[in-house]
């Protein structure tokens, strides 16, 4: 369960998904919005439940009645796992879940909220997630520094956390990162909101030497506007293309030369997964769960979050040096497929869940579930 709309955490949900059945699970998925969620819930024939409270933004209005909105959909279904994804579905789901008396509750903190936000917001989610946290049978972090920074705010436990990395499909063909065209071909991804730091972003194109490099935006959000305004005032317009919010930003990948990746705060982003395994290298801030991604020299640059110079200076030695973009793509390449791969990934979560559900005495239930298909011998969750 998460938000219906393009990113990390929907990719994640997606992916998981798309292995459940094989593994002996029935799944349904429910979110709010539309979006590629929803598309890929369709394509892999899984039930779709549209939320309509359970919403990005906190509200006195529409979260009250978001817990109850899961609570009728958990005691419809009845299922024996309830995996949340999203931070905002992440507190909503663990109440409803518990109230519903599912057995086994599971949060994956893609990236802590309270870590993102700031002030009043940051604030509340940190509450919010200690009070669920005695909730939880579970919480998947996506990354070792995820888990010691929920360890040392008391929203998860030694006993009821673990690490699972996220992990992406490695592509059958690379990208032309080797390539010497001009100008070389940037690429980012990302909401246009914060943690992302397209600001930053676009003061470092600014910075590059004039004619020798693109850089395309994929992905939309409420920045879109200011953004915008900012590469016309730096006069670089020409130079930023907004691409806007695709269904599957892996498409974007395959024409570009350097992947780039400024942020203030990551749990463990899929997209810089998706650039290496498409053979890109990567320029991305020193944040969080990078370092367990990238490594600095080898498969790209790590720069310091919100220093336009020093993201500058990773971008332009990779636009100067065609070899040395081709090296790094074809490292990430390789580590992508090594350490990031799917199918390990998707068994890390199938076994948990059968270890969860074996330690609470679950036993195949021999009757139809409420959206009427036998699962007299395989465990449901949604």
């Amino acid at each position: 369960m998460t938000l219906a709309e393009v990113g990390g955490a929907q990719s994640y949900v997606r992916d998981l998904v798309d292995g459940a059945g094989e593994a002996g699970f029935d799944v349904a998925v429910a979110a709010h919005g539309e979006g590629p969620l929803k598309t890929a819930a369709a394509e892999l024939g899984v039930p779709f439940f549209p939320l309509t409270q359970v919403r990005r933004k906190v509200s006195p209005l529409h979260d009250p009645l978001g817990i109850v909105e899961l609570i009728r959909l958990f005691r419809r279904l009845r299922p024996d796992v309830v995996h949340l994804n999203s931070s905002k579905a992440g507190v909503l789901g663990r109440i409803a879940a518990f109230a519903s008396r599912v057995p086994v509750r599971i949060f994956t903190a893609h990236g802590w909220a309270f870590k993102a936000a700031a002030g009043f917001d940051s604030r509340l989610y940190l509450l919010a997630d200690r009070a669920v946290e005695p909730l939880t049978s579970m919480v998947i972090c996506v990354s070792e520094n995820e888990r010691r920074a929920g360890l040392a705010a008391g929203v998860c436990s030694a006993k009821r956390s673990i690490v699972i990395r996220n992990a992406v499909e490695v592509g059958a063909a690379p990208s032309r990162a080797g390539g010497d065209e001009t100008p070389v071909q940037v690429v980012s991804v990302g909401r246009l909101a914060p943690p992302k730091d397209f600001s930053t972003l676009v003061t470092a194109v600014a910075r590059l030497p004039e004619g020798r490099a693109h850089l395309r935006i994929v992905g939309d959000g409420p920045l879109r506007d200011e953004l915008e305004a900012q590469t016309r005032a730096l006069g670089i317009a020409a130079a930023v293309e907004f691409v806007g919010e695709v269904p599957d930003a892996r498409l974007c990948l395959g024409d570009a030369d350097v992947f780039v990746l400024a942020s203030l705060s990551e749990g463990m982003p899929v997209s810089v997964l998706e650039a290496m395994a498409s053979g890109l290298p990567v320029v991305a801030s020193a944040v969080d769960g990078l370092d367990e991604v990238v490594v600095e020299g080898w498969t790209g640059f790590l720069t310091p979050p919100g220093d336009a110079a020093a993201l500058a200076a990773g971008i332009d030695r990779l636009v100067d040096d065609p070899a040395l973009r081709k090296a790094f793509g074809e490292a990430g390449r390789a580590r992508a497929e090594e350490h990031f791969s799917l199918p390990a990934w998707r068994e890390a979560h199938f076994s948990l869940y059968r270890s969860l559900l074996a330690d609470r005495g679950w036993q195949p239930r021999n009757e139809p579930d409420a959206i009427g298909s036998p699962i007299s011998q395989k465990n449901s969750h949604t």
